[in-house]
């Protein structure tokens, strides 16, 4: 099996998958475009933007593994950064997000969601407490729809005297550093001590002068930061961070594989508008006084939800016998009866086994319960795991 998934990852250079990329017009470019192209990376589109899939030194499953055993620098600046301020912004922010921001400590951050009048996901995001801002962190896919959405309900506060501004942060580049060897890697750079930092949290640090806010976060399931650098400052800090031989670049087929062992959604594929966080086993995010308060968009519909443990369909994670399978593929029963559909699936190349993500019926998503799944006209053996699929390596203190 392990051959299989070498063959498979070396032969196959994808985007993520579920995520529509973009092909024609103008393709923006992030500020390591230059360096990425002289480490040889082959780029493809991706939410409107050009952006490395694979280095001339290691393709997709080469990334991945060195990811896991060491650490790896993903250039994710095409997603939005926002800044919220305003004596009101965590009024205004929580109307349109499931989380507790006001009880959210200084420096702790905390997935969320945006959510419509339907109880559907509008998209998922990092929001980080800062000392007179919330800095939020969402998808490029959903960028432009995001940053609108946000703009809309913060006039609609303002007319009424609130006092909230949405900031777009276009000046910053986002740098991930992913893997084990990532705390070693920035602190030598830094000159900071970060053992005492957890996961989830965020700070302002100085790296080679440069004052840059350093998240504790990841799309790996790897202990890992994501650094928000000034855009003329980025390329010197990566530079910076490859000075250690253990770290290399990677792109998005190996940030793709990755994110689905450690049981990530990717937006657009795995979540969207039309599911809501029950069926997306994201209650979670929800807090607690939020849960009880409500006052979010569509909290009717996701509150009524979580109470009666309602909605059709759950998201589950699967092992497959055979071939890997891909999104839309059709999940049945044992006795043949279609019950759901794979959203993302991958070759695991840190297992040896092929896992996907998906949505069956209520009912058919217990753990160890035995599925089929079709691929390619052929039926194989699937079963029902826990998520993540690989265990998860966050820092804790």
């Amino acid at each position: 099996m392990t051959s299989i998934i070498s063959r498979t990852l070396r032969r196959t250079v994808i985007a993520p998958s579920g995520v529509r990329s973009i092909a024609t017009g103008a393709l923006r470019r992030t500020a390591l475009y230059d360096l990425h192209k002289a480490h040889g990376a082959r780029f493809g589109p991706f939410a409107g933007w050009d952006m490395p899939l694979v280095y001339a030194d290691q393709g997709a499953l080469d990334s991945h593994l060195h990811t896991r055993s060491h650490a790896s620098i993903f250039d994710v600046s095409h997603m939005l950064q926002t800044r919220i301020v305003g004596a009101d912004r965590h009024r205004f922010l929580e109307r349109l997000v499931v989380a507790d921001l006001k009880e959210l400590p200084v420096g702790s951050s905390t997935l969320s969601l945006f959510t419509n009048k339907d109880g559907g996901i509008e998209d998922d995001t990092i929001i980080t407490q800062q000392q007179d801002s919330l800095y939020v962190v969402s998808n490029a896919g959903c960028a432009d729809k995001d940053y609108a959405h946000l703009q809309q309900h913060a006039k609609a506060m303002q007319d009424q005297g609130a006092d909230v501004k949405v900031q777009r942060i276009e000046d910053h580049a986002l740098v991930a550093l992913q893997g084990p060897a990532s705390q070693r890697t920035l602190e030598r750079l830094a000159g900071v001590d970060l053992a005492q930092m957890p996961f989830m949290t965020g700070r302002f640090i100085d790296i080679k002068g440069v004052p840059c806010h350093v998240a504790r976060s990841g799309y790996t399931g790897e202990d890992g930061f994501e650094l928000s650098v000034p855009a003329d400052a980025a390329v010197a800090i990566t530079k910076g961070l490859l000075e250690n031989p253990e770290v290399k670049l990677a792109g998005l087929g190996a940030r793709d594989s990755l994110r689905l062992e450690a049981g990530l959604c990717l937006y657009g594929s795995d979540i969207d508008s039309t599911t809501t966080p029950m069926e997306a086993n994201l209650v979670w995010t929800i807090g607690k006084r939020r849960r009880v308060e409500g006052g979010f968009i569509g909290a009717d519909v996701i509150l009524d939800q979580v109470a009666k443990k309602s909605g059709e369909r759950r998201r589950i994670g699967l092992v497959i016998d055979g071939a890997p399978a891909r999104a839309h593929a059709k999940v049945l029963s044992p006795e043949g009866e279609e019950v759901g559909e794979i959203t993302s699936g991958v070759p695991a190349p840190s297992l040896g086994k092929n896992i996907a993500m998906g949505y069956v019926k209520k009912g058919h998503h217990k753990k160890d319960t035995p599925l089929k799944v079709m691929v390619r006209n052929r039926v194989q053996d699937a079963k029902v795991v826990r998520m993540p699929f690989v265990p998860s390596r966050y820092h804790k203190v």
